[in-house]
């Protein structure tokens, strides 16, 4: 079970898409972790995912868990698919919840009462790639199901088989 989920390809694609993925994510992790770049830390922004937008505690945590620990693994590739999967997960129910009322666009102009879920998607678009396939190159993952015996997969994405 732990090679399969570690299992992944030699894919540079997901390397690129694993890296971009978790450093675009990391900052809203540190503004949610410990104030960086404007943020309300983690008192501040429990309060406001458990008060304003009314998730349970356990949520929220996850929340917080995913978009700062989660996007720092994801960029070295530790447990990628688990990981990209918590931001998934993440970013859909932002979207959901909160985003979809205020449409697909940003609010670049300050016109709109909040903003559109189209960074949303971008990021599920990252994700779900690497949900399905794993971390691809240079990742604890690979190194990590080398040590564990499980042989590289093929490019699942591509269409070539999976031998893990």
């Amino acid at each position: 079970m732990l090679t399969r989920l570690l299992a992944t390809d030699a894919s540079a694609i997901r390397l690129f898409q694993r890296i971009v993925l978790g450093l675009v994510i990391l900052p809203h992790g540190l503004q949610k972790t410990i104030g960086l770049f404007g943020g309300y830390g983690f008192t501040g922004t429990m309060g406001f995912l458990t008060g304003m937008v009314g998730l349970p505690w356990v949520i929220a945590v996850l929340v917080v868990l995913a978009e700062s620990l989660g996007a720092a693994a994801l960029v070295v590739g530790l447990f990628s698919r688990v990981t990209a999967l918590g931001i998934a997960a993440v970013m859909g129910g932002a979207a959901v919840t909160s985003h979809l009322p205020h449409g697909f666009f940003m609010n670049w102009t300050g016109a709109q009462g909040g903003e559109g879920f189209e960074y949303h998607l971008l990021a599920l678009a990252l994700a779900l790639p690497i949900v399905v396939a794993g971390g691809g190159a240079a990742s604890v993952d690979g190194w990590l199901a080398s040590k564990l015996g499980a042989p590289r997969t093929g490019d699942v994405l591509a269409g070539r088989p999976v031998r893990a």
